[in-house]
């Protein structure tokens, strides 16, 4: 049995380029930089980032082209592929790739800053912030703790 399929998560490197074929099918390129975090043995905190070049085809690849930008947080989930040919030098050149199956889009970057956006720090309530009870019979006594 054999198996080619990767996911990855992570941000876009530049924005996607979209191009059609000579037959008119639509294809997208664009990068993705995906993070690992671990603790090495001395205890110190390592970080190791991978860069991915990502393409698209078809529909989906008009939609990377009309909602993803440099920056947005996208899910890939497709096969590699490496191919090779020779440039204009006659230098042979090789290039690994994501061909991808599906892509779920992150939340855009105003959105996320909205969502996540704490509320202005308000000062902390004195005493005599408090609200005033005006009746004597909202005043709690034991009574009413219902344990």
């Amino acid at each position: 049995m054999n198996l080619n399929k990767v996911f990855i998560i992570g941000n876009l490197t530049r924005d996607v380029n979209l191009s059609n074929t000579p037959s008119g099918r639509s294809v997208a390129n664009f990068g993705v930089a995906t993070n690992r975090v671990w603790v090495n043995a001395n205890g110190q905190k390592q970080q190791e980032t991978e860069f991915h070049n990502v393409v698209v085809w078809g529909k989906m690849a008009e939609l990377c082209n009309q909602y993803l930008g440099k920056g947005r947080l996208v899910f890939v989930e497709g096969r590699i592929r490496t191919r090779s040919w020779a440039d204009s030098n006659e230098q042979k050149r090789v290039r690994t790739e994501i061909i991808a199956e599906n892509i779920s889009f992150g939340p855009r970057k105003v959105q996320e800053e909205e969502q996540f956006k704490m509320p202005p720090e308000q000062p902390e309530a004195g005493i005599e912030d408090l609200p005033v009870l005006e009746e004597e019979s909202e005043k709690a006594t034991p009574d009413d703790i219902p344990f």
